[in-house]
């Protein structure tokens, strides 16, 4: 009796390593990140075209927020590749966070729409993903939490690396006397006398 116990818990012990403990340490491994940065850069590209959202900041993003670790979970309830609250996920009809193309997909279009709400400015795109909307409206800016903060400047600091410029959008408008003026102020650019064209 005593063998066949041992028999039949010998491959759930199996089981549970390769599900639960062996995704978190390949995770700190300098080298598995970099496999599976490969293997989602597909999902990833295709996604950031849908929703023209640099795929390199996507990258970034999930690499501050997973490690590429498709089942990690944080200790407030984010879960997936890009660490999505269970109400964001629902919000953007993710199903299963766990599998990689929904929860891309929905964490790329929750950065669309902060980059429109933000009008381009990466940090105060960063610091609501991180801190969320709310906490950015509450300190009018990037929230003075230690922890935001870092997280902004570690997804800036892998986006630069990826030999992506944060991009600054530039905007040309015509004024009312003829004259060209270039503005990175959405302000102005939103009271033009003629019609603006976005500069990339």
């Amino acid at each position: 009796m005593m063998g066949m116990m041992k028999r039949a818990v010998w491959p759930l012990g199996l089981l549970l390593l390769a599900v639960f403990v062996l995704p978190v340490a390949a995770a700190k491994s300098p080298v598995f990140p970099v496999y599976l940065k490969t293997k989602y850069d597909p999902l990833i590209r295709a996604s950031a075209r849908r929703h023209s959202i640099d795929s390199a900041l996507i990258h970034a993003v999930i690499q501050a927020e997973s490690a590429y670790n498709r089942w990690a979970v944080s200790e407030a309830g984010a879960e997936g590749l890009m660490q999505l609250m269970p109400a964001t996920a629902a919000h953007y009809g993710v199903a299963d966070v766990f599998e990689p193309a929904q929860n891309i997909e929905g964490g790329v279009r929750y950065l669309k729409d902060l980059d429109l709400l933000y009008e381009g400015r990466t940090a105060l795109i960063l610091a609501a993903y991180n801190a969320g909307q709310s906490a950015v409206a509450k300190y009018n800016g990037i929230p003075p939490y230690k922890e935001t903060r870092a997280y902004i400047e570690k997804v800036q600091a892998a986006y630069r690396r990826a030999g992506t410029r944060v991009r600054t959008r530039l905007f040309t408008v015509v004024d009312a006397s003829g004259r060209t003026i270039v503005t990175n102020d959405p302000r102005l650019a939103r009271r033009p006398s003629r019609p603006i064209t976005n500069t990339p």
